[in-house]
């Protein structure tokens, strides 16, 4: 298989590129794109790596090459929150960089998975999929926006709540990938108990441990380590899924539910991504009210992004 990553000079980008070239199965391809000029080096760097994993970089004039067979593209190209901005003051940057990477995907891999990192997610998965229908080639089972970011997060503050392994442990996330439209399930976590109070303190931690990665960099960049190993597991579930293997991860998709047209649920991948969007279960009376009181300011993220490339 090959995969493209887009932006692959940055801090999520040279995450994801090492744990892709360590992880991926033997004869897999990683194509490294970044407009930096440190990319080829980046590349020479992991190739070292011995791996059965072929790596090669592309720079800024070498995009279609880079993408050029790919089977999955991840975009986590893009300009870092910074402490006081929140996801919305990096939508006039990102949304250019997202259209126009987007665009090149339409022109020469159209049959791709399409993997969103770049934010705000909620907004810029939005303008994916108006870029690829303005190109005529969307197909909505193959575009994803990656929020188990969230979904790991979840799982390491309630693994180290209740004194129990991270690794052992799932949290279902839904909804969308910023403050109060990220949603965590904890009514559902199979063998843990929680209080009133801890549902209230986790679910503000988790929707807000973005923001706590940029106040501890203080001014040095965001969430980059864990977003490179979240991006990872989702690549190698979709990798496993397209191989023929039985997958359901928690991503944000268009949905033909009443909640907004994206919406982060479980979904069952395979040989040609999306192949079932599965319910999200029952909600605890606490779920159902943060639920409800986050939707319109989902919508309006998705609307924007539409706007974006509609004009």
């Amino acid at each position: 298989m090959k995969i493209a990553v887009l932006g692959a000079a940055g801090g999520i980008g040279q995450a994801l590129s090492l744990l892709l070239k360590v992880q991926l199965p033997a004869g897999s391809e990683l194509s490294l794109y970044d407009v930096a000029p440190v990319v080829p080096g980046v590349a020479v760097d992991l190739s070292h790596i011995p791996t059965g994993v072929k790596v090669q970089g592309y720079g800024k004039d070498n995009l279609a090459d880079a993408l050029t067979g790919c089977d999955i593209v991840l975009i986590p190209a893009g300009v870092p929150r910074k402490p006081g901005m929140d996801r919305s003051d990096l939508f006039n940057i990102n949304a250019g960089i997202v259209k126009n990477l987007v665009d090149a995907i339409a022109d020469n891999c159209p049959e791709a998975c399409t993997c969103i990192i770049t934010n705000p997610v909620n907004t810029t998965v939005a303008i994916a999929a108006e870029a690829l229908k303005a190109k005529g080639v969307y197909n909505k089972n193959k575009l994803f926006g990656v929020t188990t970011l969230d979904v790991i997060r979840s799982e390491t503050f309630v693994g180290n709540l209740k004194g129990l392994n991270p690794a052992n442990l799932h949290v279902p996330v839904i909804g969308g990938h910023s403050g109060t439209t990220i949603l965590p399930l904890l009514s559902q976590v199979k063998g843990v108990e929680f209080t009133a109070e801890e549902v209230a303190s986790l679910t503000t931690r988790i929707q807000n441990a973005g923001t706590e990665v940029v106040t501890a960099k203080a001014g040095g960049g965001s969430a980059t380590l864990s977003m490179g190993q979240a991006a990872a597991r989702f690549c190698l579930s979709l990798v496993d899924a397209m191989r023929g293997e039985n997958v359901v991860e928690y991503t944000y998709v268009e949905t033909n539910s009443d909640d907004a047209a994206f919406f982060a649920h479980p979904v069952r991948l395979g040989k040609n991504g999306i192949e079932e969007i599965l319910s999200y279960g029952e909600l605890s009376e606490f779920e159902e009210n943060a639920k409800k009181a986050m939707l319109d300011g989902l919508r309006a993220d998705i609307a924007m992004g539409v706007e974006f490339v509609k004009g």
